[in-house]
């Protein structure tokens, strides 16, 4: 189905693609992982014509093809399902399933009832039930996916291209993509399926290929290859597993004044009397499925979502009113679960949006000084590893966790009370991973107070002291120190 014969991508500095040969069969599912920066998007972005190769060749069912742009992909019939999905949220969900396709009547003008009528069926197919005139953009991160989805297996594609297409699916909605990438199978397509979930692959896909560091290191049937040896061919070393080491300096007991108090925030249809409180050296875990108040909560702490009722104190200093700024300056910091569209600042440079925060407190009498925002940056880049060819590369140009290091170091250098971790690893390498999960032990002993969501069971039982487990927007359960298990936490999210 698919030829990728020696493509080379460079970008300044960097080489991107280091000569990445790839070859997908008719009705295969291929797993395509890597680190972050192994250049997995920048093959997906290839393929799908987003950008072109400087060298090397694809081809298609045998014949050579080059793609001028997107457009030129989806008429050759290949469809990439990105993982933060780019349909146009202020239309409706049947207008984005058909967008460029919609039925039309005898005049040239779409007919609505027919669009309806098919948005409904293709997305019944794929296991969704909603309204199908209301805006994408009212309905949630999984939901959305699951449109686009439907939308790309709907074109008649020959070959379809899932960049991290679970990463904000529930456990309900997992089953309806795996159920999807079969029928695409039976159907004789193809799918190139790029993931960070590893004990995903061995029930979908075929066979497997390892980028690092922009180069195939292995490409193979996935039979014989186990978790433990996908991770050691990203990593590019032996990987030895354990369960992670207790928090060197922990005190025994938090400090009986928590740093913040969150109590009763409630917010019609969306949160009902949520109340927690943060400790310093404390990481607290937010679990739940999906819509079930987590991001809304920790949106509510730091400001950003108005609550119709409830008080945030910090430090035992309750404020009237609670918003960005007042959360800021009282010292609290939130990563956002989206970062592509709540976080960084593409076309701004990494030393940029690491410094943009904390340009206030740089500056005297309007003057910013560039050799502490230069200090500053250079530290945090040090510290928390990001990979970039300098500090002036734009930030949009950085592989996803790199982008996610490039937030979390823009709070970090305001020196917060609190930080609101949302989904902090999603779309993150292993790597990353085990690096984010010593940066939290490291800030933890420092005295930051953590509040960590993930849709990572195993994640919150290695991270956190506690875990508060939320169900249409109220609070259901709350594990405390030995209760926090793998076994314990399921059956609270499991239960009805």
């Amino acid at each position: 189905m698919l030829q990728v014969a020696g493509v080379l991508k460079t970008f300044p500095g960097v080489v991107a693609l280091d000569h990445v040969t790839l070859s997908v069969r008719p009705g295969e599912a291929h797993a395509l992982i890597g680190g972050n920066g192994a250049g997995k998007s920048t093959l997906v972005k290839v393929l799908s014509g987003v950008l072109q190769p400087d060298a090397g060749e694809l081809r298609l069912l045998g014949e050579p093809v080059a793609f001028a742009g997107p457009a030129d992909a989806k008429r050759a019939g290949i469809a990439t399902i990105h993982q933060e999905t780019n349909l146009v949220p202020t239309m409706s969900v049947a207008r984005n399933l058909l967008l460029g396709r919609e039925p039309r009547g005898r005049l040239g003008l779409i007919d609505a009832t027919a669009l309806h009528a098919r948005a409904e069926e293709l997305l019944a197919a794929y296991g969704l039930r909603v309204d199908v005139r209301r805006p994408l953009g009212t309905l949630g991160e999984g939901a959305r996916q699951l449109v686009a989805l439907a939308r790309a297996a709907s074109a008649d594609a020959r070959l379809v291209i899932m960049d991290e297409p679970t990463s904000v699916l529930d456990h309900a909605e997992l089953e309806t993509l795996f159920s999807a990438v079969t029928r695409l199978r039976e159907e004789g397509r193809s799918v190139v399926y790029v993931t960070h979930r590893l004990e995903e692959l061995h029930g979908i896909c075929d066979r497997v290929t390892v980028l690092r560091e922009g180069r195939v290191v292995h490409t193979g049937p996935l039979a014989g290859l186990d978790r433990l040896r996908l991770v050691s061919l990203m990593l590019g070393r032996p990987f030895h597993p354990g369960a992670p080491a207790p928090r060197a300096g922990e005190p025994d007991e938090p400090a009986d004044l928590p740093v913040l108090e969150a109590k009763g925030l409630t917010r019609q249809h969306v949160l009902a009397d949520v109340s927690l409180a943060m400790r310093a050296g404390e990481v607290i875990g937010l679990s739940g499925l999906l819509g079930a108040g987590r991001s809304e909560t920790a949106r509510a702490i730091a400001g950003a979502l108005p609550v119709d009722a409830g008080q945030v104190t910090v430090a035992g200093a309750a404020t009237r009113k609670w918003s960005i700024r007042h959360a800021v300056r009282a010292g609290v910091a939130l990563l956002p679960e989206n970062r592509k569209t709540e976080g960084i600042v593409p076309t701004l440079s990494v030393r940029d949006n690491i410094a943009l925060a904390a340009l206030p407190r740089l500056s005297r009498a309007g003057i910013v000084s560039d050799a502490r925002v230069d200090g500053i940056v250079a530290t945090f880049m040090r510290r928390l590893g990001i990979q970039a060819v300098s500090p002036r590369q734009p930030a949009g140009e950085l592989s996803g966790g790199n982008q996610q290091k490039v937030l979390l170091a823009r709070w970090l250098a305001m020196h917060p009370k609190v930080l609101l971790l949302d989904e902090p690893t999603r779309g993150v390498d292993v790597a990353t991973k085990l690096g984010m999960q010593a940066l939290l032990d490291e800030l933890a002993v420092d005295g930051l107070a953590i509040l960590l969501i993930s849709s990572d069971v195993s994640e919150l039982v290695d991270n956190c002291d506690s875990v508060v487990v939320l169900r249409d927007g109220a609070i259901s359960e709350h594990l405390v120190g030995p209760e926090v298990t793998e076994d314990r936490l399921l059956a609270a999210l499991a239960k009805d």
